[in-house]
């Protein structure tokens, strides 16, 4: 079955709007496993606005404690600043079951694009080699929605890193199944999935998933190892709550084998 990693993200963002410690992220994150989640995922940024450092270190003890998984998102190319380490620094110390490796800017309201793996292979074999050495397994961020010649290149460019998953970036998707007419789409990552599969490279998927559509995408594209949601799940969760939310991802997840 495809497992749930919770981002907690948005849990951050309103803290911050006030300033403090509350809402609380650990207890948030306590109460996603609680109902039943088999990982947390975060994504800080060097401009602290949502998770800082040392909400991953909070949140790593917490994973460790209870012996689930800890998935850490970010650049690895991004200088560290003041209050902001740097992403290697933060897995050398934190030592993350996942590191996912996200291309984003300071400027990006979220991450809306994944690796060119033909121009950016090369500075991520080190990385990924490292990141390999501190136990991580690593996740590369991945556009699944090109052209079929693009995805043979990129994909076997992406195998060639040495990574053990592709995140596939799926906020196409979601905005085409939103509009109506997402065959099409599904069929692009369902053919990118497949190529991935066979050189080896097992999946995640994240970005913009919710409860309305996790069902179709898991029915066409597979096999997802794990899905990442946080925007949505948090979303929801404001009307019914974080435990019954969680429940109803986890009964689409068994839904969908």
């Amino acid at each position: 079955m495809t497992v749930l990693s919770v981002n907690v993200n948005k849990i951050a963002v309103l803290r911050n709007s006030r300033g403090g410690s509350e809402p609380d992220i650990v207890r948030a994150a306590t109460a996603c496993l609680d109902a039943g989640a088999h990982g947390i995922t975060v994504h800080p940024r060097p401009d602290a606005r949502h998770v800082r450092a040392d909400d991953v270190r909070a949140l790593a003890e917490l994973t460790r404690s209870r012996r689930v998984e800890f998935n850490l998102e970010g650049n690895p190319f991004a200088p560290p600043r003041e209050g902001y380490p740097g992403f290697l620094a933060l897995c050398e110390e934190v030592r993350p079951a996942q590191a996912t490796l996200v291309p984003d800017s300071d400027g990006q309201i979220t991450s809306d694009h994944g690796f060119d793996f033909v121009r950016d292979g090369a500075s991520l074999v080190p990385i990924v080699a490292h990141l390999k050495s501190l136990g991580c397994r690593v996740s590369l961020f991945a556009d699944a929605d090109g052209a079929s010649g693009m995805q043979e290149e990129q994909v076997g460019r992406a195998a060639a890193i040495g990574a053990d998953r592709l995140e596939l970036y799926t906020g196409p998707f979601a905005d085409t199944y939103s509009r109506g007419g997402a065959a099409p789409m599904l069929e692009r990552f369902a053919r990118y999935a497949g190529l991935a599969t066979r050189a080896g490279l097992q999946l995640n998927a994240g970005h913009d998933l919710s409860q309305d559509n996790l069902g179709a995408f898991l029915a066409t594209v597979a096999p997802i190892e794990e899905v990442s949601i946080g925007h949505a799940l948090i979303g929801e969760a404001l009307y019914e709550g974080l435990d019954r939310t969680v429940r109803r991802y986890i009964d689409i997840l068994e839904a969908a084998g």
